[in-house]
């Protein structure tokens, strides 16, 4: 066992060299099976590297909360424009188009909509994934809470099992234990905690210093879009995480809850694929 009494803060993160993707275009997928590659070369273009997600699986926590009341109306027609679904089982049969083509990152774990007791939910099974044809599998990982953390990691190293079974990439939804602050000494912490248990993908927060959390994560980082932001202050968001080396976003309320969320997608496709300026996406924002 290492020694805890030593642990130093990690100075050295290469950041002049970039990760070899010369057997793959995404780090970390080298050694990867062909259906692993296969799938995350449905999420992430070929073209950038990159991935623009659209997550509407708030609902197992909130309901209906706002843009979500009808999946089918304020989701659905937003298919087309992103590169990949992430919701849950329910909502993606019910409200997505089954002749939808979009890779779906599907939510597997479930459980209380207590926010303080969320930390242990459960799996659904891997049939009900398969069933779904899903291109990945998402569960959250919490780290710094006693309570909590054991149970998490447990749930997603089990998630990982079943992913390695079938071929199918999990993403690391890192979570923010109650007694840990949201810098980027903790997100480094969980994203690393994610790879060494096994994700192919991690959901992580943008913060400051946040070319640390992805130089020392050796799979793609997409970074959550959080609380809603005014549009330029969201497009800002995107260009400083795909800057730092982020490999695209997960973006919710971001797109979902905008006056004109259509043109919000687009305009995060801007800036994430086409190397658009902060400026220039809100400038096709109002534009569109």
């Amino acid at each position: 066992m290492a020694d805890l009494d030593d642990i130093r803060d990690g100075d050295n993160f290469g950041l002049n060299t970039p990760a070899d993707t010369s057997a793959f275009y995404l780090k970390g997928m080298r050694n990867a099976s062909w259906g692993i590659k296969n799938r995350m070369s449905r999420i992430f273009n070929k073209d950038s590297g990159r991935t623009v997600m659209l997550a509407f699986d708030h609902g197992f926590l909130m309901g209906p909360t706002s843009g979500l009341e009808r999946i089918d109306l304020n989701i659905a027609p937003l298919a087309e424009e992103a590169d990949c679904l992430m919701g849950c089982r329910g909502m993606i049969r019910s409200s997505i188009p089954a002749e939808n083509s979009k890779p779906i990152c599907l939510r597997t774990d479930t459980g209380t909509t207590i926010l303080t007791e969320m930390n242990h939910n459960v799996l659904i099974s891997e049939e009900d994934a398969i069933r779904l044809n899903v291109s990945c599998m998402a569960a959250m990982l919490s780290v710094g809470d006693a309570d909590t953390e054991a149970t998490t990691i447990a749930n997603f190293s089990r998630l990982v099992d079943i992913g390695q079974k079938y071929d199918i990439p999990v993403m690391g939804v890192t979570a923010v234990g109650k007694d840990m602050a949201r810098d980027s000494r903790y997100f480094g912490l969980a994203s690393r905690v994610c790879a060494e248990n096994g994700a192919s993908i991690v959901k992580t927060y943008y913060t400051e210093g946040f070319e640390n959390v992805v130089a020392a994560c050796p799979v793609p980082i997409v970074i959550a879009g959080g609380k809603k932001l005014p549009e330029l202050d969201a497009l800002d968001l995107c260009y400083k995480a795909i800057n730092c080396g982020a490999s695209g976003v997960d973006m919710g309320r971001n797109v979902f809850q905008s006056a004109k969320p259509l043109a919000m997608m687009k305009a995060v496709k801007g800036v994430v694929h086409d190397g658009l300026t902060p400026a220039e996406g809100f400038q096709m924002f109002n534009d569109l």
